[in-house]
This record gives C-alpha cells, structure tokens and sequence, in this order.
C-alpha cells in the first residue's frame, strides 16, 4: 500500500477472483495471489487457459492428510512451483453457474414458477467466452420428469 498498489481483500470466490486478475481492462486487478484448494487452482488455470493469463501456483498442504494424499498421487516435491501449463493442457473448456450471487456471476432467482440460472462457458481453442442464461419453467419441468 505504501508503494501506491490497492488491495482488494475477499473473503472467497478464488476462481472468479483469479478471472478478474485476466481482464485487467476492465476491472484494474494486476494481480491476484491467495491460498485455495487445489481443485480450485486447476479451475482457474482452466479459466486462464480460455482467457489469456499467467499461473503460478504450488501446493500447500496444511495438515499430514493433505501431505498423505499429495504423496498418493505422486507429489514428492513440495515446493515445486506449477505453471498454467503444469495445470491445464490441450483444449479445455470451462463452465460455470452461479448458485448465489457473486462478482462472475448472478445466483439462482426464483420468479413465481420460474427460476433463472446464469453460466459462463470458456473454451481455450477458440478463446471464446459464452453467457448463458436461462429461464425453467418449474411446473414444466415436474410433468416432464412424471
């Protein structure tokens, strides 16, 4: 802060965070840097893949079961820094919807007997970027599934 930088502080949403830091034109975020789990990380990187970005991430086990399962699939090397090629490769895609409300995306709104979704898909070959959203009719649906 004394060097001029802004920090936003969250308290979670790392994958959306993490997609903020990559449009930096649009939200002024440079940077993102957090601890998550490790699920989280490869979302992201997945993201990134889509989008354009840059990862570097490494594993930080908080207890001897998180270091007992890194061992399980073959972690020896603790402090190995990934890159965003490390985590994702080939063609990806990535989606996501919203269940609440957060920065990416809206949650699930009921309206009478209709409920809306919002989703984003993210495929790296074409770099494209789709919103959906989408409207279930809820009594429609019941009868379908009948």
């Amino acid at each position: 802060r004394a060097a001029g930088a802004a920090i936003r502080l969250i308290r979670d949403g790392d994958i959306a965070g993490v997609i903020e830091a990559a449009k930096t034109a649009e939200t002024g975020i440079d940077m993102y840097i957090g601890i998550g789990g490790a699920a989280e990380g490869v979302l992201a990187a997945a993201a990134l893949r889509s989008i354009g970005g840059q990862f570097l991430g490494r594993l930080t086990p908080l207890n001897d079961e998180q270091r007992r399962r890194a061992a399980a699939m073959g972690i020896t090397d603790l402090k190995q820094i990934y890159t965003l090629e490390d985590m994702v490769c080939g063609d990806v895609i990535f989606a996501a919807t919203g269940i609440t409300d957060g920065t990416m995306l809206d949650g699930v709104k009921f309206n009478g007997r209709c409920v809306e979704t919002h989703s984003v898909v993210m495929r790296s070959a074409s770099k494209t970027v789709r919103r959906v959203h989408s409207s279930y009719d809820i009594a429609a649906s019941a009868i379908a599934s009948a």
